[in-house]
């Protein structure tokens, strides 16, 4: 069986780049696919580095979209952050895909190339700690490992300063007619809040209702759901360490398993998950 090669140009398609831009081009690759740069021999760092790097691109887009939410519902107009709140849940999906990949690595061979890490470690990124600011925990402690860099500094106060993903939820129920308490006088954001009676008496009319308060039970669910697979962003990373390092302390002087463990107790958005309970 003998063919001619297919031969894309005869269908119109551009195959000289000399002063055009390509997809190389817009997607600056020379730059992208040349950050990773392995510091020892070992065949598994570049698996490592490239889950990492892949992460952060992906935070990159969830900080992104978070914001924005954030913006929407600051306007009263809720309905734009339902697609946006959808986006950052499928983004943690592919985050929580990306364990599976880095499960592939033995104990043996990530011994390899650890000790190369310094002191460096996933504890230390500052994305994630943005994706947290953002939802609403803002554990200010967390600042510490980023005083070294003002600019990064700057960025996470920049965030602290406003209201949380939460925050903005919870306004929008008073603008809405509930009474949330305390929550409707803050000024200050910096700090986490306090689980509030009077914001799960709200979310439980809204739970209620839902065909009258459609789009604030749109809301309420679309957060639930975000959080959901952050949770289980959270329990794989967990159960990936445990796998891989067992209980050894972290690159970063953290417990590693126990310390990943007590985050799994956070809770972003309380009395969201407190009102299955009541209604």
């Amino acid at each position: 069986m003998s063919s001619k090669p297919y031969d894309p140009s005869q269908d119109g398609a551009e195959m000289s780049f000399r002063d055009k831009m390509s997809y190389t081009d817009y997607l600056q690759l020379n730059d992208v696919l040349g950050a990773q740069k392995p510091i020892s021999d070992a065949h598994d760092e570049l698996l490592f580095i490239i889950q990492h790097q892949t992460s952060e691109l992906w935070m990159k887009l969830a900080i992104h979209e978070a914001t924005s939410a954030i913006s929407a519902i600051r306007d009263d107009n809720p309905q734009p952050a339902f697609k946006m709140l959808s986006r950052v849940a499928r983004i943690f999906e592919q985050l929580n895909n990306a364990w599976d990949v880095l499960r592939t690595m033995t104990p043996s061979e990530y011994t390899t190339f650890r000790d190369s890490l310094g002191k460096s470690s996933g504890f230390q990124s500052y994305q994630y700690r943005a994706v947290e600011f953002l939802a609403g925990n803002r554990n200010l402690a967390m600042l510490g490992p980023h005083a070294h860099r003002p600019d990064i500094l700057e960025k996470l106060e920049a965030i602290l300063a406003k209201p949380s993903l939460y925050d903005e939820a919870l306004l929008l129920l008073k603008r809405r007619g509930f009474d949330i308490g305390e929550d409707g006088n803050r000024t200050g954001w910096r700090e986490n809040r306090s689980e509030n009676p009077n914001v799960l008496e709200a979310w439980q009319q809204v739970y209620s209702a839902p065909g009258k308060y459609w789009e604030l039970y749109e809301l309420a669910e679309k957060l639930v759901d975000f959080e959901d697979y952050f949770r289980r962003w959270r329990f794989n990373h967990v159960t990936t360490v445990e796998r891989v390092i067992g209980f050894k302390r972290g690159t970063g002087g953290t417990s590693g398993t126990q310390y990943l463990k007590k985050m799994l107790e956070v809770e972003l958005f309380p009395e969201l998950w407190r009102v299955r309970t009541v209604l």
